[in-house]
């Protein structure tokens, strides 16, 4: 059986690790939503960077839209999805370009590549960057997870996959996530 699907999908050893990254660093994801550090226009192009090279279609329409209520113009949004970063200013450039090589380096970026966002933009505003880029780095996966069963049921699976991994993935969020918020939880109610 000829495979068509090519989109990097999660294993269920690579989703137990970023899970177990999530629920060490959930103080970061929420800080990263709450501060000031990064528009929302900014951290909508910097996910869809990265959304760009995992083609996970359900993160491009949402983070589209989203995009586009913040105002980013409709030319940007495809520019960032195309990957065509050349003509965005510096103050996002660096970012963005990190972003793009963080998602094709499959959340390994070269140490040279992070110290450059991290002297262009200082610890703060890193530490932001790098929670925007692994929440769309987990709904990229996981939805491509989701596109990998949908292709193996039209008799086309991904390679190197298999329904277990698939459906464990899937299922393994459903109850995983609400496991880890309630631990985060019960953190702040019982002091240690």
């Amino acid at each position: 059986m000829n495979s068509v699907f090519s989109k990097r999908i999660y294993t269920i050893p690579l989703l137990f690790q970023d899970i177990n990254h999530f629920s060490e660093n959930i103080e970061y994801m929420r800080y990263a939503r709450k501060s000031q550090k990064i528009s929302k226009a900014f951290a909508e192009k910097i996910m869809l960077v990265v959304t760009g090279v995992n083609g996970c279609r359900y993160c491009s329409y949402g983070h589209s839209q989203a995009a586009l209520a913040e105002g980013v113009p409709e030319d940007e949004l495809k520019k960032l999805l195309e990957g065509e970063i050349g003509d965005f200013p510096e103050h996002e450039a660096v970012a963005l370009l990190f972003a793009q090589h963080y998602a094709e380096s499959h959340g390994h970026p070269e140490p040279t590549a992070y110290q450059r966002l991290l002297s262009y933009y200082g610890e703060e505003t890193t530490k932001s960057i790098m929670a925007y880029l692994r929440m769309i780095t987990f709904g990229n996966l996981y939805g491509n997870t989701f596109d990998a069963l949908i292709s193996r049921l039209r008799g086309k699976p991904a390679s190197g996959s298999s329904l277990w991994n698939e459906l464990g993935v899937l299922l393994g969020v459903i109850v995983l996530i609400p496991y880890i918020l309630l631990s985060q939880l019960m953190q702040y109610l019982i002091p240690k």
